[in-house]
């Protein structure tokens, strides 16, 4: 149920819209408050009048309304609700949203907005599989706004494939599960995820083998189980997960910045893959090969230590430390001594040898190193890991 739920409803111009009158009805009837924005193109497929009696609210369409402006601001509207629904969200107000276009009511609300944000895309299949629409998702995405769908199916412009618009019983599971209370409701939970990448010089760079896709499924069964998740990403192969803040970052020293400024936390998880060593002195334009195949000398220096950093910090360490060891040889052994040193909680670790093929892989062996010892657990995907570790999380912060 969304008992006293108040929904802000941006419906843009698409032939989806007419579904939007159907999940308005369905809101209410879930005891959910609707306040209905339409855009001047979603004028052309429903009617203010339909939309309003629906909803049984004032229909916002103009940003230069002076009296609502007077009794409200367009500022206000925006914050007052729970969740900003967009739905349909075409393309072109997907790429508004993506770069940060305020010129009309509803660009100007989901800018102005701190509110969690969750869009239903709606468009032809060339325009969905399309590089741009494509880039101006996966910066929705990274900024932590909530996707919901698109599915496959026919299309009004007698094309098939994906960019048809979610039906209404999908999108009403979206946003029930938004709402859903879960053991970390008001939680505030920190995961690194992803290599660091440490220039060489402008083109080349030392990194870690590392997909980010564990990370990634962390955060994102954190923010299942109700999280607030702060989730620091260096430069990842998959794309961050929605409902979380996203903040990215390339190199160990910028991560290192990026957790003390998320803190404090009750818990953080350290899954990113943070390069040992950065070149001392990075070169500000591209090593040229040198005549006769004179080899480049690299000096090295150390990168600050994030794990050890944060699980020794004394007052404002989190109650809940957890960091990663991949591993290639002894793998109990070697974890155990890093918990240890480093001072954490919890060490989750992995054999990452070539013929393994986790490192890179869907699928991933852990051992879960506490103060009561190892725990194996059986091989199982990443998100199967993610889901387990969130568990074990849940349970403990709930018991201090």
């Amino acid at each position: 149920m969304l008992t006293s739920k108040r929904i802000l409803l941006v419906i843009a111009g698409g032939i989806a819209a007419y579904k939007s009158l159907d999940l308005i009805r369905r809101l209410r009837e879930r005891g959910a408050s609707v306040t209905p924005v339409l855009t001047k193109a979603a004028e052309e497929f429903v009617t203010p009048l339909s939309v309003s009696a629906l909803a049984g609210a004032k229909v916002y369409r103009d940003l230069f309304d002076l009296t609502d402006e007077a009794e409200m601001g367009h500022i206000e509207l925006s914050r007052s609700a729970d969740l900003i629904l967009v739905v349909p969200a075409t393309a072109d107000l997907m790429a508004r949203m993506a770069t940060g276009r305020a010129d009309d009511l509803a660009s100007t609300l989901l800018l102005a907005t701190d509110t969690p944000v969750m869009v239903v895309p709606a468009m032809n299949v060339r325009m969905w599989t399309h590089p741009a629409t494509q880039r101006n998702l996966a910066t929705l995405k990274g900024d932590g706004i909530a996707v919901v769908g698109p599915v496959e199916g026919s299309m009004a412009c007698g094309e098939f494939g994906p960019g048809r618009m979610s039906e209404v019983p999908e999108i009403l599971a979206a946003v029930e599960d938004f709402f859903a209370e879960g053991p970390l409701k008001g939680r505030r939970i920190l995961v690194t995820s992803g290599p660091t990448h440490e220039p060489i010089d402008p083109v080349r760079y030392i990194a870690n083998r590392s997909s980010g896709a564990q990370g990634t499924a962390i955060a994102a069964a954190l923010a299942a189980l109700g999280a607030e998740v702060v989730f620091v990403t260096g430069p990842a192969d998959v794309p961050s997960p929605a409902g979380v803040q996203v903040v990215k970052v390339q190199s160990a020293r910028e991560m290192l910045e990026a957790v003390q400024a998320a803190l404090p936390v009750e818990a953080a998880v350290f899954a990113a893959a943070v390069a040992d060593w950065r070149v001392a002195s990075a070169s500000g334009s591209k090593i040229k090969k040198q005549p006769g195949g004179a080899l480049p000398v690299l000096e090295f220096a150390e990168n600050p230590d994030i794990l050890a950093t944060v699980s020794q910090m004394g007052p404002g360490r989190p109650p809940l430390v957890v960091g990663f060891a991949a591993e290639t040889d002894d793998v109990v052994v070697n974890a155990t001594a890093k918990r240890a040193r480093k001072g954490c909680d919890w060490i989750v670790a992995n054999d990452v040898r070539p013929e393994t093929g986790i490192m890179g892989g869907s699928e991933n062996a852990v051992i879960l190193i506490t103060d009561q010892g190892a725990e194996d657990w059986p091989r199982m995907t990443k998100e199967a890991v993610a889901t387990r570790l969130a568990a074990r999380i849940a349970e403990t912060l709930e018991t201090e």
